[in-house]
C-alpha cells in the first residue's frame, strides 16, 4: 500500500489504537491473573501455547527467508499468521493462569530459568507496540521505515517465541 493513499487522519487513528492496545493488553492480562476460576481444568494448555510459540518462531524464520527472496506476499502472509498465533497464545496463556495456580520451578537451574522467564515476560510486553508499529509502516507502504524497525523487531519477537518454548520445557516437569 502507498503512503499517499492513507489519510493522515487514518494513520493517526492507527497510531492511537496501537498505543492504547500496547497499554491495555498488559494491564488487562495483569488484572485477569488476579481472577481465579476454580474447578476449571485447563492443564492441557501449556503444551498447546508452547507449540504456538514454536510455530511462531518457525514462521518468523520463514517470513525472514521469504522477504530475503523478495517474496513479499509470502512474507506478509506469514507475519499475519504470526500475529494471529500471538493472539491465540495470549488467550490460552491467560485462560490457563485464570484456572491454575502458578507452578514453582523446582530445578537446579533456577537462576537461568528466572533470567529467561523474566526477560521473556519483559520483552513480550515490549514486543506488542514494536510489532504493531513495524506492521503499520508496511501497511502505510513506508518500507524504508518498516525495514529499519524490523532490524530490532524481528530478533525481539523471535526471542520471545523461542524463550516461550524454553520456559515451558524447563517448567513442565514441575506441573502437577
Amino acid at each position: 500500500m502507498n503512503t499517499t493513499s492513507i489519510s493522515p487522519k487514518k494513520i493517526k487513528q492507527v497510531r492511537t489504537a496501537i498505543i492504547i492496545a500496547s497499554i491495555a493488553i498488559p494491564l488487562v492480562v495483569a488484572l485477569l491473573f488476579k481472577v481465579q476460576i476454580p474447578g476449571l481444568d485447563l492443564g492441557f494448555l501449556p503444551p498447546v501455547y508452547a507449540t504456538i510459540n514454536g510455530m511462531t518462531a518457525v514462521l518468523l524464520i520463514g517470513a525472514l527467508v521469504a522477504i530475503k527472496m523478495k517474496n513479499r506476499r509470502v512474507h506478509e502472509a506469514m507475519i499475519k499468521i504470526c500475529m494471529l498465533l500471538s493472539l491465540v497464545f495470549l488467550g490460552c496463556y491467560v485462560a490457563y493462569h485464570m484456572a491454575s495456580e502458578s507452578t514453582p520451578y523446582g530445578g537446579d537451574a533456577k537462576a537461568i530459568y528466572y533470567f529467561i522467564l523474566i526477560s521473556h515476560i519483559i520483552l513480550s510486553v515490549a514486543v506488542v507496540p514494536i510489532v504493531l508499529f513495524t506492521y503499520m509502516f508496511a501497511w502505510q507502504g513506508n518500507y524504508v521505515r518498516h525495514k529499519k524497525w524490523t532490524r530490532f523487531t524481528w530478533p525481539i519477537w523471535f526471542y520471545v517465541a523461542v524463550t516461550g518454548v524454553i520456559v515451558y520445557l524447563m517448567i513442565s516437569p514441575y506441573y502437577s
